[in-house]
């Protein structure tokens, strides 16, 4: 009976932390995505001065490391930080502000490479067809939206694989802001591999779900 109510147990915890990872993951890749794709395809269609200091800097800020970016997350939500009023430090919105820190730049940086790319041939066809400038920007962007949808999906990957600003600044509480790649962490050196392994298969299997979903969806919208 112990057994079965441990069993029990642990299936309802790891089914909370589950639904905390897709909470916190989700909440920030749509934010991220609703910031990132705008700017990205401004600095992708415009040019302007400063665009490319703009995007070394977008660029840079794609590989910042998630430890730097909780640490920047948690003095900005501390006591003594400017957002301290808050108190949102150790909190599920305190890990999606981290994750957005993370998420926004590689999205934008993708997404603004991506048309960049496509934008001199698409545009000057375009124009020869007798299409208007309104037109031809809208013709980049649907041409583009393969590319838009992979760099959401990698902004989602990143965010729901990351450890350590989420360690930082939701501190790993039980109930309340541990998610999956905090709790493989902590199970692991608690020398509770079966456990790890198992959040681990979870973690690959509710990515590879959400590219499923989200890559049928866009091959869907493409046909109509």
């Amino acid at each position: 009976m112990g057994t079965f109510s441990t069993l029990l147990l642990q299936k309802t915890e790891i089914l909370e932390i589950v639904k905390m990872s897709i909470m916190v993951s989700g909440s920030a890749t749509i934010i991220s995505a609703f910031i990132g794709i705008p700017l990205g395809a401004w600095m992708g269609l415009t040019d302007f001065k400063g665009r490319k200091v703009l995007l070394r800097i977008v660029y840079t800020l794609m590989a910042l490391p998630p430890v730097l970016a909780g640490l920047l997350v948690y003095l900005l939500l501390s006591r003594s930080g400017p957002l301290g009023v808050w108190e949102s430090l150790f909190t599920p919105t305190a890990m999606i502000i981290a994750q957005c820190l993370l998420v926004t730049p590689i999205i934008t940086g993708l997404v603004a490479a991506a048309i960049a790319g496509k934008e001199g041939i698409i545009f000057d066809h375009a124009l020869s067809l007798g299409a208007s400038q309104m037109q031809a920007t809208w013709t980049i962007i649907k041409e583009t939206r393969s590319s838009m949808t992979a760099a959401v999906l990698t902004g989602f990957g990143r965010a729901f694989a990351e450890v350590g600003a989420v360690m930082l600044v939701g501190g790993n509480i039980r109930h309340m802001t541990r998610v999956l790649t905090t709790s493989i962490v902590l199970e692991t050196r608690q020398g509770n591999f079966n456990i790890a392994v198992t959040l681990g298969i979870i973690l690959l299997i509710i990515s590879f779900v959400v590219s499923s979903i989200v890559l049928s969806n866009a091959d869907e919208f493409k046909m109509t």
